[in-house]
Order: structure tokens, then C-alpha cells, then sequence
């Protein structure tokens, strides 16, 4: 199964019909620097996230972004080889605050 990287347009449509999780993958610094309001912190370079997310609720939606579009991607992968069939990439955190996401510090 292959991760679907959304476009900021296309996370604003999907995020009005279905608000889901939003989990920043970054590590706390890089989260306490700026991150995309309401989003959850869990580090994938420390392994929290693979820690973490297979007790998730497989049946919401996730979606993921970090710095690139790279650890995020990485982490979609991992939830939908575990059986999550909503998990998304949405990007890079400067291209969402970009495309207008409220951002908080």
C-alpha cells in the first residue's frame, strides 16, 4: 500500500469533511519552534511514534507532517502496514504555515 502525500488544498478539503488526528513527527524542539495549531507531538526520530501508534484507533483518520514531507512519509508508511487504512502525509510544517494553517508556539 502506498502512502498518499496531500497537497495543503487537498488536507483542507479532506480536513472539512473528516477533522481525524494531526500528529507533527518532528522532535519537541523542531514542535516548540512552530507547529500547525491542534497538532499532537510524537517524535519519530526518537521512536516515540513507533512506540506509540500501534495503540492508536485504527478506525480515525491521521494526518502526518513534519519538516519535508520525509519522517512523515516514513511514519504513514509504518500505520498503513499496520493496518491503518486512513493515514496520510500532508507535508512539510513551512508549506502548511504557508498555505495558511494557523500555526502556534
Amino acid at each position: 500500500m502506498q502512502v498518499i502525500r496531500l497537497t495543503p488544498e487537498q488536507f483542507k478539503e479532506m480536513q472539512a469533511q473528516d477533522p481525524g488526528v494531526l500528529i507533527d513527527v518532528r522532535t519537541p524542539s523542531e514542535y516548540q519552534a512552530g507547529h500547525i495549531a491542534g497538532a499532537s507531538n510524537v517524535d519519530f526520530l526518537a521512536g516515540q511514534f513507533a512506540a506509540e501508534f500501534p495503540q492508536y484507533d485504527k478506525s480515525k483518520t491521521y494526518y502526518l507532517y513534519c519538516a519535508s514531507g520525509n519522517r512523515s512519509g516514513k511514519a504513514a508508511q509504518l500505520m498503513l502496514e499496520a493496518g491503518f487504512p486512513k493515514a496520510y502525509n500532508v507535508g512539510g510544517f513551512a508549506e502548511l504555515a504557508g498555505a495558511g494553517f494557523p500555526v502556534e508556539y
